[in-house]
């Protein structure tokens, strides 16, 4: 048994999907959780930034004391993954995890990948892809307005939510799945899927990223705490409090602390 907390991080909102589902994995872990919302969105960083803002994230939350960290973010973990890997504390992206459940998804044809224009551009996904699921044709489509529109508080009924996914998501249509790359799209989940409709699968690499840790620390004998939560936003912590109480559906049981608002 190890009490020490889990830490996870993203620029915003988005990691806490993969937070819900690995608290439904194992609901006794502690977890501490930092969202970067001070310098968000990521997406729009040159992978040079994006690098430097991995190496100042991973550090703080290590500062902790955590047993674990999942980065639940799409555009470190495809811009970043040498960085992720060399840690010295046990830390999970969400592409090789995504990517190895895409490769589960039986059939012959295409697939697709939705993230942000640094992971897209980075190529990362794409590549992970063709190699996992050779012979399928791979779709990346940048999708940049959704995660300003989901940080502003638009979910799925949201008619510019709608249009958005309409506009990115045409070139999907008729793929077998499609993989969320991006942990801030699994919030909007229900409009791209109704979009896409149901002969497309939605892989959420927040859920895939989640089963992961909590597989790890199954196996290594790690798991254990008593369901404690802490949350640092870079941003205005008020803010993020309000926001994420509203997407986890209760009330947090104390609000986000200041976090340091890093040079990048």
């Amino acid at each position: 048994m190890d009490n020490r907390a889990i830490g996870i991080f993203d620029s915003g909102l988005g990691g806490l999907t993969a937070m819900k589902a690995l608290q439904e994995l194992l609901p006794e872990e502690n977890i501490i959780y930092f969202g970067d919302t001070g310098r968000l969105p990521y997406g729009a960083k040159t992978r040079e930034q994006l690098r430097r803002m991995a190496a100042q994230d991973l550090d703080l939350i290590a500062s902790g004391g955590v047993k674990a960290i999942l980065v639940a973010c799409g555009t470190l973990s495809s811009n970043a993954p040498d960085i992720l890997d060399a840690y010295p504390v046990p830390t999970f992206g969400v592409l090789k995890a995504g990517v190895a459940g895409m490769s589960k998804v039986p059939g012959a044809g295409p697939l697709g990948v939705i993230a942000t224009e640094a992971s897209v551009r980075s190529g990362s996904f794409e590549r992970a892809l063709r190699e996992a699921c050779p012979g399928r044709e791979i779709l990346a489509v940048p999708c940049p307005d959704f995660v300003p529109l989901i940080e502003s508080g638009h979910d799925s009924e949201h008619p510019a939510v709608r249009e958005a996914v309409a506009r990115y998501c045409a070139p999907l249509r008729g793929a077998d799945a499609v993989l969320l790359g991006c942990t801030h799209y699994g919030i909007i989940g229900r409009a791209i899927a109704a979009y896409l409709g149901p002969e497309t699968a939605l892989v959420s690499a927040s859920v895939c990223g989640a089963a992961q840790v909590a597989q790890y620390l199954i196996v290594n004998g790690l798991t254990g705490g008593r369901g404690e939560e802490r949350f640092l936003a870079s941003g205005d912590p008020a803010d993020f409090t309000l926001a994420a109480s509203t997407f986890l559906g209760r009330p947090m049981a104390r609000g986000a602390e200041q976090a340091p608002l890093m040079e990048y």
